[in-house]
């Protein structure tokens, strides 16, 4: 206790505790303020309940005694923030000399934990110039890691948190393994496991008892996040191969055994969204799983696992030389125009290596249909990579029209021409591109052709408020929600390797993208409630009652623009199934396709009535 404030306590002026605390704010001591940052106390003023602090946010500052007891903490001289105020030096060469004890320094000083942005603003500035902050704190968060001495998360968001106690770095992965809270936590510290495993060469045993733990963890997962399961079980089998004296239980969950027990939709769905390295474990887990049968298995989740799936397939089925099955079943597919936009683009992107077999007229009028029905549905676009395809590869188009006759290239051309996807710049650069191998198309951006005027879309009035929701979400939400996401995303360095900046910027272009579109075709939208519609034939706002070879019969109703429901089988009259009835009689036959089987079918046209909304 100070000497002026124990006089006072034994006077009896004051509580020894309030003496206590009292000392703590005697000059050369060091406090910290919640707006002000670190302290120095510079001198008080006792009689008079006066104090004065030199912080580091407002030098030099009177405060009453009183407000400085109730606003303040006390800080050793030893406390990073104390010495940031006195020993700057001595921090900015311990910076340089040995980061790592810099960095523990800092976390001791801050109960043990802080997140990285936190120790960005603890050291950006001060101990280190801001503009060597980036390239500093990338060069040393790995050696930090490595040392074992504190867990470092890859988001700066998340705490780094300092490991107490002297243990072999062995057991602080373990420690890892167990503190992780969730399963993706638990494949991060595998993953940790599996990069270190000579910290284990002395203590198998812990490790081996870890990895058993795992199928317990593995089959509870498995029955509500199966990619979270296989992901944990395909960690594990990296800790296996790094580590040659283990050796996986009879026993033990395996990828297979996952993929036995679960819905092939489900493992596409699943799989799809997991990295690249463990899709490619699962789905060499395939002849394990299935036997004789795993080349179809496999083969049927291609168009549904997404781009990185798509390659890891193919790339295992080609060095298994069990490619043939899936250009059969490509083919077959594209003829039906039933592959996904994933799958599309493989097919163009390996036209004239792997997938040539199945490169033919097809895939044009695929990846047109795709990119159409795309369009015209309600959910998020599935098709803006394959989009973009067409106008980064610059000889997709002319190995497509190439392989058309004169009426197939026409007709190729006039339905790109009329596709609502591509803006006018964007046709008028892809017909370049045919008319330079097909000039005979040239005669449909010429003359009285040259500039189509756009056709109002007719649509009900609730898709059309929906649009307008949807525009006005994107303008006041959206866009500026993601300006700010981009500016933290760069904030985190190495533009290079960084998957937030990417990723954020990828949203900066759809949304861009997204809003342009709604804007036009809200401008070209009429709204309707469909009262009154001409039922002397097929038109827009009538139900159509059709009947198969059979005698069975079904309900479609042609709607608006925006109005598909397949669920109630509402079809828009842009789309396939409404261009092939619209203007139809009662007794025509016409050419639908089965949204199962999507085989083409002959219905019959029996009879026609008003939607009644």
């Amino acid at each position: 206790m100070h000497p002026d404030v124990a006089k006072l306590v034994s006077a009896g002026r004051i509580p020894k505790p309030v003496g206590e605390r009292l000392s703590q704010l005697a000059p050369g001591n060091f406090c910290l303020h919640r707006s002000f940052g670190a302290g120095k106390i510079i001198d008080w003023d006792l009689p008079n309940k006066k104090i004065t602090i030199d912080f580091e946010r407002s030098p030099n500052q009177a405060m009453e005694l009183q407000f400085a007891l109730q606003k303040t903490e006390f800080i050793a001289a030893d406390d990073f923030r104390a010495k940031k105020i006195e020993q700057i030096e001595e921090l900015r060469q311990l910076a340089s000399k040995d980061p790592v004890a810099l960095m523990v320094h800092l976390l001791k000083s801050h109960g043990g934990s802080m997140s990285g942005d936190a120790m960005a603003n603890a050291l950006s500035g001060s101990v280190i110039p801001e503009a060597d902050f980036k390239k500093w704190w990338e060069a040393h968060k790995k050696t930090l890691k490595d040392s074992r001495l504190a867990n470092v998360p890859s988001k700066r968001s998340d705490l780094i948190i300092l490991r107490s106690g002297d243990r072999s770095p062995a057991q602080a992965l373990i420690d890892d393994f167990e503190a992780a809270r969730d399963i993706k936590g638990m494949i991060k510290a595998l993953e940790a496991i599996a990069a270190d495993v000579h910290a284990f060469e002395k203590d198998t045993d812990a490790l081996k008892k870890l990895l058993e733990a795992i199928d317990d963890w593995a089959k509870k997962a498995a029955r509500v996040q199966l990619g979270q399961a296989m992901q944990l079980i395909a960690a594990r089998d990296e800790v296996l191969q790094s580590f040659s004296h283990l050796e996986s239980s009879s026993t033990a969950v395996s990828l297979a055994d996952l993929l036995v027990s679960s819905d092939p939709s489900r493992i596409a769905d699943e799989a799809g969204a997991l990295p690249s390295t463990r899709q490619r474990a699962i789905y060499a887990a395939f002849p394990s799983a299935f036997g004789d049968r795993w080349v179809s298995k496999l083969v049927h989740v291609f168009d549904r696992v997404g781009a990185r799936g798509v390659t890891e397939i193919a790339k295992l089925l080609q060095e298994q030389n069990k490619l043939d099955e899936l250009i059969s079943h490509l083919k077959s597919a594209i003829t039906r125009r039933a592959l996904g936009p994933d799958a599309l683009i493989w097919v163009c992107r390996e036209r004239k290596i792997a997938a040539a077999a199945t490169f033919n007229a097809d895939v044009g009028a695929s990846i047109l249909n795709l990119l159409e029905n795309d369009h015209l549905s309600d959910g998020p676009r599935k098709t803006s990579r394959l989009q973009s395809l067409l106008g980064e590869d610059k000889t997709l188009l002319n190995d497509l029209v190439l392989m058309m006759d004169i009426n197939e290239s026409r007709n190729f051309a006039r339905r790109l021409l009329d596709c609502p996807v591509f803006g006018e710049l964007e046709k008028k650069s892809l017909m370049a591109r045919i008319i330079k191998v097909r000039p005979e198309t040239g005669e449909l951006v010429s003359g009285n052709n040259r500039s189509k005027r756009e056709e109002t879309l007719l649509v009900s009035w609730e898709s059309l408020e929906k649009k307008k929701a949807e525009l006005e979400d994107i303008v006041r939400n959206k866009i500026p929600q993601n300006l700010i996401d981009v500016k933290i995303a760069r904030s985190y360095g190495d533009l290079r390797e960084n998957f937030e900046y990417k990723s954020a910027k990828d949203m900066e272009k759809y949304l861009g993208f997204r809003r342009v579109a709604l804007e036009r075709e809200i401008a070209l939208a009429r709204g309707t409630d469909f009262k009154g519609s001409d039922a002397s034939k097929v038109n827009i706002g009538t139900i159509v009652t059709l009947s198969d070879s059979s005698g069975q019969c079904t309900d479609i109703t042609v709607l608006g623009a925006w109005d598909s429901i397949p669920e109630t089988k509402t079809v828009s009259y842009l789309s396939e199934v409404g261009k092939a009835l619209i203007e139809r009689n009662i007794g025509d036959a016409v050419q639908i396709r089965d949204e199962q089987s999507e085989t083409m079918q002959t219905l019959t046209i029996q009879a026609i009535r008003p939607y009644n909304p």
